[in-house]
């Protein structure tokens, strides 16, 4: 199988990997707008040929998908006008509404396979590609029922292949899901480092205190913009909904502090800690 991998950062180049790792591509072929990242990634091996979409289209029999997720829908259109019906195409965005409802009339509907592997880390570019990544994360598909069976099954076969359980969903159903285990986290995480940069005006003070609690629940916020703010805006119904629970239980938190209510905020805390039972 030759493979076309739109975006070699975090995620495109470590799915590259690991479809060379685990011989599902006997070629990689890789599409990157900036040369200076084009040849980055053909220094890490994250690609043997960088081609033009068109050009590279023409070539493959899998084109991936791997960029912010406000360029997925036009980009999956431009791809599904170019596929033929042994070609498949699929996405790893972290959004699956807007996509799917804008290729859902599509001639070519039937080859594309909305995916969503539940990985990724702070940092961005090339240099982030990770070898088995994937290993043990769940890999979401949506709208599994308008994707032809061939395409659905070599994307299942995909991923089995990669170490991860499969999960199938609706893409609303995804999208908020998404917004409560994923999204939240990054707007949390990026709220308080501005919180404490903007109290915190000697740094020093900063890399004093700071423990490894506060380096877990900030590291986040090294995420890059040009992959955060399109994901804010484009699922921001139900960010909007997750932010208001959570504001809510910060002020519910708060609230006991003022009141020096040591056993609502043991209870607080006691309830919190069976989060355990889900990620153990």
């Amino acid at each position: 199988m030759k493979a076309m991998i739109v975006g070699l950062g975090l995620i495109g180049g470590s799915f590259a990997l690991a479809l060379r790792d685990h011989a599902l591509a006997e070629e990689i072929l890789g599409v990157e707008r900036s040369p200076e990242t084009a040849q980055e990634a053909l220094a890490l091996g994250l690609a043997d040929r960088i081609v033009g979409f068109e050009e590279g289209i023409a070539e493959a029999d899998l084109i991936v998908l791997a960029t912010p997720v406000d360029t997925l829908p036009l980009l999956a259109i431009k791809a599904l006008n170019r596929v033929g019906e042994h070609q498949t195409v699929m996405d790893t965005g972290s959004i699956k509404g807007e996509l799917c409802e804008a290729i859902a009339m599509h001639a070519h509907r039937g080859r594309f396979v909305a995916a969503h592997p539940m990985w990724g880390t702070e940092y961005s570019g090339p240099k982030a590609a990770q070898r088995g990544a994937f290993t043990g994360r769940n890999a979401v598909l949506c709208d599994t029922e308008h994707s032809d069976p061939d395409a659905v099954a070599l994307v299942e076969r995909i991923f089995r292949t990669l170490g991860c359980p499969l999960v199938y969903m609706d893409p609303e159903e995804h999208d908020l899901h998404a917004a409560y285990v994923s999204h939240i986290s990054h707007v949390t995480s990026f709220a308080l480092a501005l919180t404490v940069l903007e109290k915190e005006r000697e740094e020093r003070h900063i890399f004093d205190l700071a423990g490894g609690g506060f380096e877990s629940t900030v590291r986040l916020a090294k995420s890059s913009a040009s992959t955060w703010v399109p994901i804010l805006l484009r699922n921001k119904y139900n960010i909007l909904d997750v932010l208001r629970e959570h504001i809510h239980q910060l002020q519910v938190l708060r609230r006991m502090i003022e009141r020096d209510d040591a056993e609502g905020l043991a209870e607080a805390i006691r309830r919190a800690n069976s989060i355990q039972r889900i990620l153990h």
